[in-house]
């Protein structure tokens, strides 16, 4: 069994949302009677108050897509392209990012800038999620069409749920998946491949154990691993 490695530069996809504000203008009030005059002044101020409160309404939820926002920012630890230099651009520290798709997600842990291969530490292409470990030894960390990366805090826990996304990238044990066995059937020509690391540094010395799968593939991952890695699998189905 061997190590699966791949080469490439990644493609920027980005999405742009644009949102809408509608609003509607109100009807003239009857002036025919006193008494309709009366009913359509205080109809009138019941329609002011609800639209008063319809717009107090619509301003908090743009304070709370605000701070969702402003959240979100504050996890972000460096923008997922560019070239990275480690204690300066970057911190020594294990990083995330998720929802990359296609494999165009490329990073790179670099010993020099000399943009040669023998100075390439590890490397990936990435479907999904994938967390990386960038050592105070590092000196450059290149990341091409991935989403943003974010501190990985060392103390989170979390609800693992089954399956498990066949094409998901690294799963963090514990946190993304449960420790147990897990099936994944339907595969074909080998391109089904997994892996058990014992950290995020991607070296050779990291892999536990790995396998490139035709048909059913059949794994149990340990409560002492640190990651479950797969790519182009059927979806992994938890069985013990």
């Amino acid at each position: 069994m061997g190590a699966k490695g791949k080469i490439a530069l990644g493609v920027v996809v980005s999405v742009v949302v644009i949102g809408a504000v509608s609003a509607n203008a109100g009807d003239d009030g009857d002036s025919g009677s006193g008494g309709k005059a009366k009913d359509s002044a205080a109809s009138a101020e019941r329609e002011s108050g609800t639209k008063s409160d319809t717009g107090s309404g619509t301003e908090a939820d743009a304070g709370t897509k605000k701070d969702a926002k402003a959240d979100k920012a504050e996890k972000v630890a460096f923008q997922g392209d560019g070239d990275f230099e480690v204690g300066t651009d970057v911190k020594p520290d294990t990083y995330r990012t998720t929802g990359n798709t296609g494999g165009l997600c490329y990073w790179e842990r670099a010993k020099d800038a000399s943009g040669e291969m023998d100075s390439i530490l590890a490397n990936d292409n990435v479907s999904g999620t994938s967390y990386v470990t960038i050592p105070a030894g590092d000196k450059l960390f290149k990341s091409s069409g991935c989403k943003d990366w974010e501190a990985v805090d060392a103390k989170a826990t979390g609800t693992p749920t089954a399956p498990v996304k066949g094409d998901g990238g690294m799963h963090r044990v514990g946190v993304d998946i449960a420790p147990g066995t897990y099936r994944s059937t339907g595969n074909t020509d080998d391109l089904c491949y997994w892996e058990r690391t014992k950290d995020a540094s991607h070296s050779m010395e990291s892999i536990l154990a790995n396998n490139n799968v035709s048909g059913t593939g059949v794994v149990t991952v340990a409560a002492g691993d640190a990651y479950f890695k797969t790519t182009g699998c059927k979806d992994w189905k938890k069985t013990g």
